[in-house]
Formats: structure tokens, C-alpha cells, sequence
């Protein structure tokens, strides 16, 4: 036995709440099997000639084996307070060469008991700080006279010991850093989000809306945005459309692109002239020496006689809106052919008009939901997306959102991309009020 042994074998004593605190930081060493410190325990055995290694880590009242060699039917007995764990005041490696006859060690469970511990070496697990974690020892049924070199050795072990165990502390740190950082960065792209949209939609006489966004990437400010507000005359504008780019800069992007649609609606509200002047807009903010583009449609609604609304749509580069008829069938309102605002030296847009009688309703979105993969892996499409509607047969602007939420719902990770919706409704009128009309 060493000069420094521990006067005695015992479990964690009085300095015991002391080093606990050191060894709950690393629950890592209990989370999940680690092959290193089976590898270490191994060797550990084999430098002794021994059956019986293990690493253990302590706390206040025993010692838990996280690591073994020779152990698997005997690891409870690692949870007896005492012989795995170094007491006394200074971590130092030690031996007992023969437990039997050692007056500190002949009485106890693992010497007496049936694994008959008869000799034992351990060295200490020691932080940078000099805080103790627990051991690598090494077990035999019979007395044994090793030479200081391997007790050296054993120690190199604990050294090699404590660093993989700091190594997986480091990884549970960086897993725990990197969860708090997305969930910051998702409470950010969230709260940012919601600026970029109205927080409600306002009433319109005789007319029912609805608007919903879908985020592809909690953690990712998507360009995606719409909108509704009133024009003169009782007129109201409404547009939607798609920002290049993901993150702070398509935020900026959408910001300015909604702020410049609103502000060309009251300057001239004719439905070109509009994205018009949001190509002017964009051409003239650089970004990077890069072009910064979107598609969009923006429309004016206007009242129509038989409490119909007359809707004059604009569309650059950005997938038609699809009117529900009152007898079910869907409706492209195509603006193919308009062009990408902000790209290109003299862009193309195109207009349209349609009418939306009582109990038709007009859906429009942007490209992510026709974008989206369905379980064939295929796109989802115009087509299809038109078929799933008639199907549905939403002729209210809130059955028609819920029939969209729930097409992206049940595509799961076929949806790559976020998606705004806007969706318009004029409701049937009263059976009372269609009698007073005649």
C-alpha cells in the first residue's frame, strides 16, 4: 500500500456533500453506454492481470459503476457503500493487497460477500480543479503484490478517464447551447414574423376573409406576405406574394415590399400601375450589388350589383388565384405571363378581371403550397390543388382556409417552403333579404 492511502475504505464521508456537486455536472456519464470507458476499464484488467476493472463515479452515500470488465453479473454490488470509492481528504491511487486480512477492509460486503474481494487498487478521477469524481480500480479474489508501475499506469487511466468524461460534458453542453440557441432563434423568427403581417384582417361589408401562414422552418423568417385594406370609394386593395430569400434580409425585403404596395395603391390604385412601381422600388435597393425581387398579386375588390364583388388582379411572376364557383367547380384567374418584379429591365404584368357572386369564394397563395411534395413525390400543382378544393366544396372563405391548412397538413414534410394564404368569400344572403330584392 501506498504511503498516501486513505486511512480507511468507506463511502463518501463528512466532505461528501462537498464533491457531489462536481459529479451531478457530469450526467453524461450515466446517459448513455460509453465504449472509451469500457475500453479504459479493460485495459485497467489487463495491466493488473486482473478479472475485475471498473469506473465508478461517487456521490455522497456510493459509488455508481459507469464502466466495467469482468462485472456484468456484479455491478449492484458496486452500489455498497465503500470499497469502489476513495475516502480521506486527498485523491491519491492506492492499494489494498490483500482485503482479507487488511483490519479497514476485512469486514466488508464485497470482501465477506460472494465475490470475495480479496485485492483492490484504485486511483482517483480528479478534475482540473482538483475536485474527485469517482475512480478507475481494479478487483481480484486473490492477494496480489503489483509493482508502482502499474499503479502508475492505473492512475494515467483516471487521467484518461476524466477527459472522456469531459469530453461528453462538452458534447452535452453544446447539445444543450445549440437547443437553447434554435429556440431563441425560433421565439425571434416567430415574434419577427408576426410583424410582417397583419395582425388581423379588417371587415369588409359584405365580404368574409380569412388569411392563415404556414412555416415551413420554425427557426427561419420565411418572405412569404398579404394583406387587405381600404382604398377610396369604398373600394379595397389586397395583395400577396413571395420575397426572395430567407432570414433578416427577406424581412427587410417584405417589409418594404408591403409598406411600397400600399403606399402605390393610394398614389394610383390600378392593379399594374401598383407593381409597377414596386419594380421601380426594388430596382433602386441594392443588396450586395444583387437584385432584390418578388412575385406578388395585388388586387382592388369593388362592389358589384347583386351583392356580387368585381376583383381586378395584377400578377407578376406569382401562381393564379383559383375562384370556387357556386356550383363547385375551381377556377384558375390566370395572370400567366407577368413577370418577376424587381429582375428584369421592363417587366410584363398581367391583369384580370373576374366577379364573385354570392356563395363563390377566391383563394390565393403563394408557391409553397403548389410546391409542396405529395407521398408519390410529386408536386402537388395547380391541378391537383384545384381538384382537392372541388372536392371540398369550400364556398366559405374560413372552410376553404381549413380545407388548405389541413392539404398541408397531411403532406408533412412534403411541404419545403413556407405558404401565405389569403382567402375571400361573399356569403349567400338571407333567404328574407333575397325576397325584399325582387
Amino acid at each position: 500500500m501506498t504511503p498516501n492511502a486513505p486511512a480507511r475504505l468507506l463511502a463518501l464521508a463528512s466532505d461528501g456533500d462537498r464533491r457531489s456537486a462536481p459529479v451531478r455536472e457530469y450526467p453524461v456519464a450515466e446517459a448513455s453506454p460509453s465504449p472509451a470507458l469500457d475500453r479504459i476499464a479493460a485495459l485497467a484488467a489487463r495491466i493488473f492481470g486482473a478479472p475485475m476493472a471498473g469506473v465508478t463515479l461517487g456521490d455522497p452515500d456510493r459509488a455508481r459503476l459507469i464502466a466495467s470488465h469482468g462485472l456484468a453479473d456484479t455491478a449492484e454490488a458496486f452500489r455498497l457503500p465503500g470499497l469502489p470509492v476513495l475516502g480521506g481528504p486527498r485523491p491519491e491511487a492506492f492499494m489494498v493487497t490483500d482485503a482479507l486480512t487488511d483490519p479497514r477492509t476485512a469486514d466488508h460486503p464485497l470482501v465477506r460477500g460472494g465475490l470475495g474481494v480479496r485485492f483492490y487498487a484504485a486511483a482517483p478521477i480528479v478534475t482540473a480543479g482538483g475536485q474527485r469524481l469517482g475512480t478507475v480500480s481494479v478487483l481480484d479474489t486473490r492477494p496480489r503484490h503489483p509493482g508502482r508501475d502499474r499503479l502508475d499506469a492505473l492512475r494515467d487511466l483516471a487521467a484518461l478517464a476524466m477527459e472522456e468524461l469531459e469530453l461528453r460534458l462538452s458534447a452535452v453542453r453544446t447539445v444543450a447551447a445549440e437547443r437553447a440557441r434554435r429556440a431563441d432563434a425560433e421565439r425571434l423568427a416567430r415574434t419577427l414574423q408576426r410583424t410582417l403581417l397583419p395582425p388581423t384582417l379588417p371587415s369588409v361589408p359584405g365580404l368574409r376573409s380569412a388569411a392563415a401562414y404556414h412555416t415551413a422552418s420554425p427557426d427561419e423568417v420565411g418572405g412569404d406576405f398579404y394583406d387587405l385594406f381600404p382604398l377610396e370609394n369604398g373600394r379595397w386593395g389586397l395583395f400577396i406574394g413571395d420575397v426572395c430569400g430567407k432570414g433578416a434580409d427577406a424581412a427587410a425585403l417584405t417589409s418594404l415590399t408591403r409598406y411600397t404596395l400600399r403606399a402605390a395603391a393610394i398614389y394610383d390604385p390600378d392593379p399594374c400601375a401598383v407593381l409597377a412601381n414596386l419594380d421601380a422600388v426594388l430596382k433602386g435597393e441594392q443588396q450586395d450589388g444583387g437584385p432584390r425581387h418578388c412575385t406578388a398579386l395585388f388586387g382592388v375588390l369593388e362592389p358589384a350589383p347583386g351583392d356580387a364583388f368585381t376583383v381586378t388582379l395584377a400578377g407578376g411572376g406569382h401562381p393564379p388565384a383559383l375562384a370556387v364557383r357556386a356550383d363547385g367547380t375551381v377556377e384558375p384567374i390566370s395572370t400567366i405571363g407577368g413577370q418577376l418584379i424587381g429582375l428584369l429591365p421592363e417587366p410584363r404584368f398581367v391583369r384580370t378581371t373576374t366577379r364573385l357572386a354570392p356563395g363563390e369564394s377566391l383563394l390565393l397563395y403563394t408557391d409553397g403550397l403548389v410546391e409542396a411534395r405529395t407521398p408519390d413525390g410529386d408536386m402537388l400543382g395547380q391541378e391537383r390543388l384545384a381538384q382537392h378544393l372541388a372536392a371540398a366544396g369550400a364556398s366559405s372563405a374560413d372552410r376553404l382556409l381549413h380545407t388548405v391548412s389541413g392539404l398541408l397538413g397531411s403532406l408533412g414534410p412534403g411541404v419545403g417552403d413556407d405558404t401565405a394564404l389569403l382567402a375571400l368569400s361573399v356569403p349567400v344572403p338571407p333567404a328574407s333579404s333575397l325576397q325584399e330584392n325582387r
